[in-house]
């Protein structure tokens, strides 16, 4: 059998490559290679090894006829066009726990130099002059400290900061009461960290309801001489916003390692006084490089030789004889999940994934994994199925496996039930024989409806005139419908409607069925 063949493309340890060398792969290093130059060599190997440089797009993947596999070393995959890799087969993977330490610790380095003005004080002594004065710092030792996301790293930093003698209170939709209370910090809602931090750290990913999360309406009801720091991802603040309470004098300083735009070049934030800025330096010591590094090359390794997949974000960790008849299941489990975790608020204290019939005898490990994924999605965007039952642990969230035999006219079910402090919501489904998943129960109510990517759903009282009057809204509204799914509890109770839709529901067209006689919740749904 000829010897697999991978790409390092960006710069990666040294010891990345003897990993694949020792194991039999040929390796090769070429590094700051242009788009054009990747796809024109990139057919060549099994196998590509990348950091944040190299970007892997659908027109080098539409090369890249024998790739099985990319690593990236490190957490995000912004750089790896991820549907259109899945598209032709090609496992995505990275390192997702590898630099948490590293970023931690550069935070919390960020946030001391921030409270003592280093940096300023650094070039103004160089510069010959003697500015005591000048530079009047103030103590972390009991601030309070506001962790925007508590998941790996922001624990780690609350950890560091709890020795530093600092107040630390946390704001994680997933953080449940007993995980807090492992961690010694105290859980509360936004609002009350903006009002309470002295000092506020991000630690949350990027995703649609964390974009812009810190902006001039939030600013407003911080603490005057609050500090911010950002070592987790650009985007998540307002950057202009919080250059003018800079100005103002409500913020009183800022360390920042991401930026919306990168490489930053220009920024409003540049040259403000008291604030840090550094060039994403968060993963950047020799420890993490080296250990995403190792950790890619074995995972890479593991796949290309004996096809064990782990640390996949668009696959679950399932050997290859097990593949083709999970695979449906597996869909249709990150569905089922998705579909109750875009519809519940607050913190899961409990996710259920109930089995029966055929797939109750299979390995539901994956199964589960996929559910808990499609769950916690909405609000953890680095998260796949592998990574997913860590995460949920981490979080001190309970996953529950029911198992039992056939029930019902389906020979096959599943069942995902999520539990929040304001209560449950379950939503089952199975396969058919044509491969394609469906929902079959929404809590208790029946009804049968294929996924789309783009759904409306609504709960509403039984009452006479709410079909046609979401019909004719969303007409007006010129949202074209695929299907309309309609199921009840019984003639006068709870109703449910699930509709496809050709684009996403616009805010003001939800806000509008939410207003309609009858309706008690509407939700957009993205698959």
């Amino acid at each position: 059998m000829t010897a697999p063949r991978v790409l390092i493309a960006d710069k990666l340890s040294p010891a990345a490559a003897q990993i694949f060398t020792d194991r039999g792969i040929q390796t090769d290093t070429k590094t700051g290679l242009e788009k054009d130059q990747l796809a024109e060599i990139i057919g060549q190997y099994d196998g590509l090894a990348i950091r944040s440089a190299t970007k892997v797009t659908e027109k080098v993947l539409a090369k890249a006829g024998n790739l099985k596999v990319v690593g990236r070393a490190g957490i995000g995959v912004d750089n790896v066009d991820i549907p259109a890799a899945t598209a032709r087969g090609i496992i995505v993977m990275n390192t997702p726990f590898g630099n948490s330490i590293t970023t931690a610790e550069h935070a919390i380095g960020m946030m001391m130099a921030l409270a003592r003005q280093l940096p300023e004080a650094d070039r103004s002594t160089h510069a010959g002059k003697w500015e005591k004065s000048k530079f009047m710092g103030v103590e972390v030792t009991a601030k309070t400290l506001g962790i925007i996301g508590c998941g790996n790293i922001g624990s780690i930093v609350a950890d560091r900061a709890q020795g530093l003698k600092m107040k630390v209170i946390a704001f994680d939709p997933y953080l449940t009461a007993e995980r807090a209370l492992d961690l010694g910090v105290e859980k509360v809602d936004l609002p009350e960290l903006f009002r309470r931090a002295d000092f506020i750290t991000l630690h949350t990913p990027m995703t649609e309801k964390t974009r812009n999360i810190v902006n001039a309406e939030s600013i407003a009801t911080m603490k005057k001489g609050v500090r911010i720091i950002n070592c987790a991802r650009g985007g998540l603040i307002v950057e202009a916003a919080l250059a003018d309470a800079i100005k103002a004098g409500h913020v009183a300083g800022a360390a920042i390692d991401v930026f919306e735009v990168e490489p930053a070049k220009e920024n409003p934030l540049f040259g403000l006084p008291n604030v840090i800025c550094t060039p994403h330096l968060g993963a950047s010591t020799g420890e993490a490089q080296e250990n995403v590094a190792l950790q890619v090359a074995e995972q890479m390794a593991d796949y290309l030789l004996t096809g064990a997949i782990s640390n996949a974000v668009n696959f679950p960790s399932i050997s290859a004889e097990e593949a083709p008849k999970l695979k449906p299941f597996v869909k249709l489990a990150e569905m089922l999940g998705s579909f109750a975790g875009q519809l519940v608020d607050g913190a899961p204290s409990l996710i259920r994934l109930e089995y029966a019939g055929e797939v109750a005898d299979m390995n539901t490990r994956a199964l589960t994994s996929a559910a808990i994924s499609g769950v916690l999605k909405p609000f953890l965007e680095d998260i796949n199925m592998v990574s997913a039952p860590a995460i949920a642990k981490d979080r001190g969230i309970q996953v529950e496996e029911v198992r039992r035999g056939q029930e019902g006219a389906f020979e096959t079910y599943m069942r995902v039930t999520i539990k929040t402090a304001s209560g449950e919501r379950a939503v089952g489904g199975t396969v058919f024989s044509d491969g394609k998943p469906r929902l079959i129960q929404v809590n208790k109510i029946s009804m049968d409806a294929e996924f789309s990517p783009n759904m409306l759903y609504t709960e509403n009282a039984d009452k006479p005139g709410h079909i046609g009057a979401l019909g004719t809204l969303l007409g007006v509204e010129g949202v074209n419908i695929a299907t309309f799914n309609l199921g009840r509890e019984a003639l006068g109770g709870k109703a449910i409607a699930l509709v496809s839709v050709d684009e996403r529901v616009n805010d003001s067209t939800i806000a509008k069925v939410r207003a309609l006689p009858h309706v008690v919740l509407a939700s957009r749904l993205s698959f």
